[in-house]
């Protein structure tokens, strides 16, 4: 009668610590699953998000149908007509007036009749010059543009067309702010400032 209790408390001993191994190494087991899952997700969300990086249009996207790739037409009209194209900030910025502003501006200024006469005169030479040296950027753009369509192009051609482009872009910059350069010969101090307030440079 005694002998099944204790064969009892002797299989209750052995199972006692299996049991206990064994609710221990389930929730291991489980937590490793979820993090090896985890893992799969995270190296799949990034593996996804590195092929939307890889297929992300260019912001270059249309350009490829201009004309000339490296100029817009905008740029093509502003160069063909003298415009500034930006290319006389460092004296405009600087309180250095140009011609095509203070003719704008004559009657706030304002200019006497002899200065408008004199900076009409300069815009007018600013202007004549300044289409020649565009129409010659342009046209060192469009054999630039050719040369690497038609493929084959050595480094030392390369180098030469660069270097008309670059003869051609420096011209037009100074055309542009030897222009500026004249006019305070023309225009008094008090005009000058006064030509600064109305664009805005004073602030």
């Amino acid at each position: 009668m005694l002998i099944l209790p204790r064969l009892s408390q002797i299989a209750f001993r052995v199972a006692f610590p299996a049991l206990i191994l064994l609710g221990l190494t389930i929730p291991l087991t489980a937590h490793a699953q979820g993090n090896a899952h985890m893992h799969r997700t995270d190296n799949a969300q990034r593996g996804s998000n590195m092929a939307s990086d890889a297929s992300t249009p260019s912001p270059y996207v249309g350009q490829q149908h201009r004309p000339v790739k490296s100029l817009s037409a905008d740029d093509m009209a502003e160069l063909r007509k003298g415009g500034g194209w930006g290319l006389a900030k460092a004296a405009e910025l600087n309180g250095v007036p140009g011609p095509a502003h203070l003719l704008e501006l004559s009657a706030q200024i304002p200019l006497s009749s002899d200065q408008h006469a004199a900076i009409t005169a300069l815009y007018a030479d600013m202007k004549e010059n300044a289409i020649i040296a565009g129409n010659r950027l342009i046209e060192a753009e469009v054999a630039l543009d050719a040369a690497f369509k038609a493929g084959g192009l050595t480094a030392e051609e390369l180098e030469g067309l660069i270097n008309t482009i670059t003869q051609s872009l420096g011209r037009l910059r100074y055309v542009h702010l030897s222009t500026h350069l004249k006019t305070p010969e023309i225009l008094s101090p008090d005009q000058i400032a006064r030509y600064n307030s109305l664009r805005g440079y004073d602030g």
